[in-house]
């Protein structure tokens, strides 16, 4: 394939690797030198020697990147690739709410932007979040921005959870019906769904696992169909690496941000070596410590 060829020409010319979020296009996973879930991508982006990281995913996944590698060059291939989410937490806001509760530590989902995560005492990610909240002293606890995700993290600890009212629409969007629909078209498959979904679709499912989580599951399974509960284009992988097994996506489920990513705006990063990531010096070093700890804590699934 002569973009495959070029693309491994320009990488090796101006030091490249390429980091790929699960939810990327099928196009753009297949030239991924790591694929991943938000933790994984994290821990390859702070162990990488490449002097330049090409992070396909939205602008929160680059600016961690950034934050664990601030002396490389990181390059997200649409800068508008930004997560509505991330967006829902404002600065001043948070600072009201920590001002309110002085005795609770701030944990933050990844999906959140470096300013926020200056402020937060600890990161998580969906695979990480409840044993994050466990490692954590306080037994008051600001989540953000997840309220879903917090919902479902507070099933598993004894501690007063604060959640903020914010929500992934992708997941957000997916309904019980989706599930039934799809479980009375498929009835021996197992449901695998995303923590980031509402209370009730969780109900629904053999299990909630982050995107690695539901790799890894399918994997293990004996099962040979499922039902997958999160952004759909997670299945081209899915299918990818079980080729025995049969995956069922919510066809609704796209996030229409992950899909500004083309191969075409890869290959003009590669040539180019932008748009860059650029961080104040101070946010980069206050939200470090974060990430640092969620590292430390590692996975939870």
């Amino acid at each position: 394939m002569k973009d495959m060829d070029k693309i491994k020409r320009l990488k090796e010319k101006h030091d490249v690797i390429i980091l790929v979020h699960n939810y990327q296009l099928p196009e753009v996973q297949d030239i991924a030198d790591y694929l991943g879930d938000s933790l994984d991508l994290a821990k390859k982006a702070s162990k990488t020697d490449a002097k330049n990281i090409i992070f396909c995913g939205v602008g929160f996944m680059a600016e961690s990147a950034k934050i664990l590698n601030p002396n490389k060059n990181v390059i997200i291939p649409d800068i508008d690739a930004k997560c509505p989410m991330a967006a829902m937490v404002k600065a001043k806001d948070l600072v009201k709410l920590k001002a309110e509760h002085p005795n609770a530590e701030v944990v933050a989902y990844v999906n959140t932007t470096a300013d926020i995560k200056a402020l937060s005492d600890i990161c998580c990610t969906s695979s990480n979040g409840v044993k994050v909240v466990k490692s954590v002293s306080s037994d008051e606890i600001i989540f953000i921005p997840d309220q879903n995700l917090g919902a479902y993290i507070q099933r598993f600890v004894d501690k007063k959870m604060i959640l903020w009212p914010g929500f992934c629409a992708t997941h957000h969007m997916i309904r019980k019906e989706d599930i039934s629909k799809l479980k009375k078209e498929h009835p021996d498959a197992e449901v695998l769904v995303h923590p980031e979904c509402r209370p009730e679709i969780i109900d629904m499912a053999d299990h909630a696992l982050s995107t690695n989580g539901m790799v890894n599951r399918a994997k293990k399974s004996d099962k040979k169909e499922f039902i997958i509960g999160t952004e759909k284009d997670i299945c081209y992988r899915l299918k990818n690496e079980n080729p025995g097994k049969m995956f069922y996506p919510i066809k609704s489920a796209i996030c229409p941000n992950m899909k500004k990513i083309t191969l075409e705006k890869v290959l003009n990063s590669l040539e180019t070596l932008e748009p860059k990531i650029d961080l104040p010096e101070d946010i980069i070093k206050r939200a470090r410590r974060p990430l640092e700890r969620m590292m430390k804590v590692g996975r939870g699934d």
